[in-house]
């Protein structure tokens, strides 16, 4: 579980979340997407009605959003994480997080190419849960 640490641009989206949506922000994750963790029991407040909260970020920052609900429970976060999709058993043994899919389609959206998915899935979770990795089965 690593320290996590903003830089300045991270601050200031957080700050405007923030006051757009009256949620606290537990973390923000700036890669291909914004990704942002909001407290328990806050997502419904961060998304707005209609989903008008993440549509008037995403205008404003001319970026793709994500909203993600915080959870002290590692399966709960990990299902969060990886709405819409389904995930029908989660194990854990070992530091090392199994994942066992529906169907093989939600197999490949999980993985990504080339583990592309999987990798940035285990990089989201170890931010705030001391795992080694994450498989899918």
């Amino acid at each position: 579980m690593s320290k996590v640490v903003f830089d300045m641009e991270t601050m200031k989206i957080i700050s405007l979340f923030q006051a757009v949506t009256r949620a606290s922000v537990k973390d923000c994750i700036n890669d291909s997407e914004l990704l942002f963790v909001v407290g328990p029991g806050e997502l419904g407040k961060a998304v707005g009605k209609g989903g008008e909260n993440v549509k008037r970020l995403a205008a404003a920052l001319k970026r793709k959003i994500k909203i993600v609900e915080f959870s002290d429970q590692l399966f709960t976060f990990i299902k969060n994480l990886v709405q819409p999709l389904r995930v029908e058993k989660i194990e854990e043994q070992d530091g090392v997080v199994t994942l066992t899919p529906p169907d093989s389609s939600t197999r490949g959206y999980l993985i990504g190419r080339g583990g592309s998915s999987l990798r940035i899935l285990e990089e989201r979770v170890k931010r705030h849960f001391p795992i080694k990795e994450i498989k899918v089965t």
